[in-house]
């Protein structure tokens, strides 16, 4: 057991949870005798970023007045780090009360209590979200209710945002903020969304999924299967794994844990109310009908869908693509389009059979201001890489160190120049011999080469995307015609505003040199949106008959074509800069 030695004015009576990063205890304050819980970091010399998010909590909760939140009190220096004061309203886990009960769909009174808690969870959710805060860790083990008199009540905002919205970077499983159990699909930086309140209902989706049938939905030993699983997979509805459920219920359930945040619930008065119709129906009659979800569930605030609109043909040909790479083959896909039309987000769709393959996702964007400095976007998408391989455990860095080494030899220092985070996988390298001229450029290349054939294989294979490549320099440009060659499992997406680009421009030239060599090189030129698709986008976003939207529909698209396309020279990038 870990020990708490004393934090000033307080005194410590037992302790409540020993987690993997912090301690809970409940003590009692000496000045006025008031119940108290103190959190603590587990770490006695805890990161900057620990420390950030412990504060986070304090920040954001510490304003709120809300029935259904926790009261924090204070925030007191302790050791290297802070303690944190909250009230103690006396309430345990809803995880312990899993624990206790296996489940909450096994009668009636059961589920009454369970549709309690969930209305009362529903109201907190409104509370904070009226608040302009997205919780981003909601599971049994943050929802706390009196085992007496019910009330229930959240805790730990440690990783709540105040953002409106948040774009969540590609990481490794292992360091995506949140638990993987209860993550959103959002949240795992590879849907090709933002991360809204939306993502609550979804994880408050997956803990009911956990209280009625006693189970989580998605269950694996591998991080990177339980995202797919959370990306793609359908879980077996709840009313299957515990008859007892009904059927109505189960449908709520399932509309939270919506893969797309435009499926789910757009407000928790919304979902309240669906869960006061269940409740109603259950004390009147003892069961529960079916009926039709979501009537009373209005959006308070203006959201524009993130799916893609009149993409799905370019979409299947970049996952064709992938799935030819991932049985061996190397192939370039070039997307071409104006400025702004979209093609980053068509390029990120490959992100779920990536994560089936297990396979690796890496990005750069070339800038026209740094046109000078050579290789700039591969530095860019090789020092994710290496930030996503140092995320893994002690024995798959040993052998990644292995394998770099065996493949760069006594040269790794070359690569470790350019990629510093190298350094931390295969340690310190001796100092390579110097060359100058065309001498050091070819060695440059044949190390990136044996480098890049490390993480392109049959077990992961490689998908690699270079944003703006008509910005690219020309060396950039002779060591993608290098990878190009005798590389399998590997996947180029470059993606360029093709009005900026000529037939004699160096991109189309290093294109015309690769496809003689034999390598397939695909192409995918999108156009703007068809008034058909502008149409259903305003559809989904206003939330109305087509009849209404179609005035709105005329004048958006008439407008579109009415505005001229910027010339090469005058592109947005140098209206910012001006």
């Amino acid at each position: 057991m870990e020990v708490f030695t004393s934090l000033p004015g307080h005194r410590i009576t037992e302790q409540l949870y020993a987690g993997a990063r912090t301690l809970v205890y409940r003590g009692i304050r000496e000045n006025d005798g008031c119940p108290v819980v103190i959190k603590v970091l587990r770490n006695p010399f805890p990161s900057f970023n620990e420390l950030v998010q412990f504060r986070n909590q304090y920040t954001i909760a510490k304003p709120l007045d809300l029935p259904g939140v926790v009261k924090l009190l204070t925030l007191e220096p302790y050791g290297n780090a802070y303690a944190l004061v909250m009230e103690d309203f006396g309430g345990i886990s809803l995880k312990e009360v899993l624990q206790q009960v296996g489940s909450m769909g096994t009668h009636s009174s059961a589920l009454t209590t369970f549709l309690q808690i969930g209305i009362q969870v529903a109201t907190a959710l409104d509370g904070l979200h009226q608040h302009r805060i997205i919780h981003k860790d909601l599971k049994p083990t943050n929802i706390l209710i009196h085992p007496k008199t019910q009330q229930v009540k959240l805790i730990d905002f440690s990783i709540a945002s105040l953002l409106p919205r948040e774009t969540q970077e590609i990481h490794n499983a292992n360091t995506l903020e949140g638990t993987l159990a209860y993550l959103s699909p959002e949240q795992t930086g590879r849907m090709n969304r933002g991360i809204d309140y939306r993502s609550d209902f979804y994880a408050l989706g997956v803990t009911f999924y956990e209280l009625l049938s006693g189970r989580l939905p998605f269950v694996a030993d591998d991080p990177m299967e339980l995202l797919y699983c959370h990306l793609a997979q359908q879980p077996t509805p709840v009313a299957q794994l515990n008859p007892q459920v009904p059927l109505g219920l189960s449908a709520i359930v399932s509309k939270l844990m919506a893969k797309n945040a435009e499926d789910r619930y757009q407000s928790a008065l919304g979902l309240k109310s669906d869960l006061e119709i269940c409740l109603a129906q259950l004390q009147a009659s003892g069961r529960i009908d079916a009926f039709q979800l979501a009537e009373r569930d209005l959006c308070d605030r203006f959201l524009i869908p993130e799916k893609l609109y009149g993409r799905q043909a370019e979409v299947k040909t970049l996952l064709d693509a992938f799935q030819r790479v991932s049985v061996g083959s190397t192939e370039m896909m070039l997307v071409a389009g104006f400025s702004g039309i979209g093609k980053t987000v068509v390029v990120h769709e490959v992100h779920k059979p990536i994560i089936q393959q297990r396979g690796y996702f890496i990005k750069g964007k070339y800038d026209p201001f740094q046109r000078d400095i050579p290789f700039s976007a591969f530095v860019q998408a090789f020092r994710n890489l290496i930030r996503q391989l140092l995320a893994e455990s002690d024995t798959q860095l040993q052998t990644w160190k292995t394998r770099i080494l065996a493949a760069v030899g006594d040269n790794g220092q070359v690569l470790i120049e350019v990629i510093t985070e190298l350094e931390q996988i295969i340690g310190a390298q001796p100092v390579a011999p110097k060359l100058s001229g065309s001498a050091a450029q070819s060695r440059f290349n044949l190390l990136m080469q044996k480098f890049v054939q490390v993480f392109t294989t049959a077990e992961h294979p490689l998908v690699l995307f270079l944003d703006d490549l008509q910005w690219a320099d020309l060396a950039s440009l002779k060591l993608l015609q290098l990878l190009m060659q005798d590389t399998g499992h590997l996947l180029v997406i470059g993606a360029y505003r093709n009005n900026e680009v000529s037939l004699t421009h160096p991109l189309m030239l290093m294109v015309d040199e690769i496809q003689k060599t034999g390598v397939v090189i695909n192409r995918i030129t999108l156009a703007p949106l068809q008034s058909t698709h502008l149409n259903q986008l305003i559809l989904d976003t206003l939330n109305c008959k087509p009849e209404v939207a179609h005035p709105l529909n005329q004048l958006v698209y008439q407008k579109r074509r009415a505005i001229p396309s910027l010339p090469p020279s005058f592109s947005k990038r140098s209206i910012k800069r001006e």
